[in-house]
C-alpha cells in the first residue's frame, strides 16, 4: 500500500492570497505550498482518493494524473469535497462513500455529475480498492465528520480529517497503534486556539498517547512553520 500526501494545508492553503508572513514569503521564494489537505492510496493497480479538494486538478496532476477507483468524504466543508468536479470529462465518475449525514451534505451539490452513491454507517468496515475501510466518527462542531481507517491486512493507517481533542472513545480505540496516522493540526498553542481543530502540539501529544507507529500532521495553517517537525509534506509518499 502506498500512501501519497496530495495536499497538507487547511482551508486556504499557503501561502494565503495578499500575506506577506514569514512562512506565506518563505513559500512563495523557494516555490512550495501546501494545498488543501487530501490523500490518496494507491493498492496494487487500484487507487482511492480521501477528499476531493478544490486543488484536485492539479494534486491529481502532479501525482502523475492516476484514474480514480473510489473516493471517500469526510464531511461537507468545501475544501473537503467541492473539487469533484474536476471528474467532469476526464474519466469515468468514481464512487463516492461515506456517512449518510456527510453525503446527505455533499451529493445535492454534485446530483448532475454522481452516479454511484455509497453510504456507510460509521463502525462499519467495508471494501474497497482491495482495501478495508472503516469510518470512524470525529468531533468537528457544527457538522458531522468522519476519520478513515484503511487496511491492506498488513498495515493499518489513520487518518482523523477535521477533528478537535475530543474524539469518542470508540473512535480512540480504532485509531489506537495505528503504523501511521495522518492528523489535523492547525495552529500553534502559541498562536490561538480553535474549538473545531487540534492545534500542533495537540496533535502531537493525541498521536504519544495513541501510540502509533508514525504519523504526520495535515490540514496545517501558514502559522505552521516549513521545517515543523513531524509534518506532511505536499507529494510526500510513504510505502507501507
Amino acid at each position: 500500500m502506498e500512501i501519497r500526501i496530495l495536499g497538507s494545508g487547511d482551508a486556504v492553503g499557503t501561502p494565503h492570497v495578499g500575506c506577506h508572513c514569514k512562512n506565506c514569503t518563505y513559500a512563495r521564494e523557494a516555490g512550495i505550498e501546501r494545498l488543501r489537505t487530501s490523500l490518496l492510496i494507491t493498492n496494487e493497480d487500484r487507487h482511492l482518493i480521501i477528499d476531493t479538494t478544490p486543488d484536485l486538478r492539479r494534486q491529481l496532476l502532479q501525482a502523475g494524473s492516476p484514474k480514480i477507483d473510489a473516493v471517500i468524504w469526510t464531511h461537507g466543508h468545501y475544501d473537503h469535497f467541492m473539487g469533484f468536479g474536476d471528474f467532469y470529462r476526464v474519466q469515468r465518475i468514481p464512487p463516492v462513500y461515506g456517512a449518510p449525514e456527510v453525503l446527505a451534505s455533499c451529493s445535492p451539490v454534485f446530483h448532475f455529475l454522481i452516479r454511484e452513491e455509497r453510504p456507510v454507517e460509521v463502525y462499519t468496515p467495508f471494501i474497497t480498492c482491495g482495501l478495508e475501510v472503516t469510518l470512524v466518527r470525529v468531533e468537528h462542531p457544527n457538522i458531522y465528520t468522519t476519520g478513515v481507517i484503511i487496511s491492506d491486512g498488513r498495515t493499518r493507517i489513520g487518518y482523523t480529517s477535521d477533528t478537535n481533542e475530543l474524539i469518542p472513545p470508540k473512535s480512540r480505540d480504532l485509531l489506537r497503534g495505528v503504523d501511521m496516522l495522518f492528523i489535523d493540526g492547525l495552529f500553534t498553542d502559541s498562536y490561538k486556539k480553535v474549538e473545531k481543530h487540534l492545534n500542533y502540539e495537540e496533535a502531537i501529544r493525541l498521536a504519544k498517547e495513541l501510540k502509533v507507529k508514525d504519523f504526520r500532521i495535515v490540514h496545517m495553517s501558514h502559522i505552521i512553520p516549513f521545517d515543523a517537525p513531524g509534518q506532511g509534506h505536499d507529494g510526500e509518499v510513504f510505502t507501507l
